[in-house]
C-alpha cells in the first residue's frame, strides 16, 4: 500500500509561496482552511493575516533589496479577501462552514 502524504497549505518563508500548490500565501486552499479554522472569530482571523502581511513586507522586502514591495498587491492578498462578499467567503459557506 502505498501512503500519501499531502502537503499543508502553509507559506514558505521569505518568499511567501505555498508549501504545497506553489501559488502565492494565502492560496486558494490555504484561505478555506483558515476560514474553516477561524469560523465565526472572525477578528482572530484577521489580527493573524495581519501579522503575516506585515511579515510578507518585511521578508518580501529584504528579498528585494530594500525595495517596498507592491503593498496594496499584498494587502488584497492578505487582507481584503476574508469578508462576507468575497468568493471564499463565499464558498466556505457553500460547503458547510459558517464563517461569520
Amino acid at each position: 500500500m502505498v501512503t500519501v502524504t499531502r502537503r499543508p497549505h502553509t507559506p514558505i518563508r521569505p518568499i511567501w509561496l505555498c508549501r504545497a500548490c506553489g501559488h502565492p500565501w494565502p492560496c486558494g486552499e490555504a484561505k478555506l482552511a483558515l476560514l474553516a479554522e477561524y469560523g465565526q472569530n472572525r477578528v482572530s482571523l484577521f489580527v493573524y493575516l495581519a501579522g503575516a502581511f506585515g511579515d510578507a513586507v518585511d521578508d518580501l522586502g529584504k528579498l528585494h533589496s530594500g525595495e517596498t514591495p507592491i503593498s496594496g498587491e499584498l494587502f488584497d492578498r492578505f487582507l481584503s479577501w476574508p469578508s462576507a462578499s468575497s468568493s471564499a467567503y463565499r464558498t466556505a459557506r457553500i460547503e458547510g462552514s459558517s464563517p461569520t
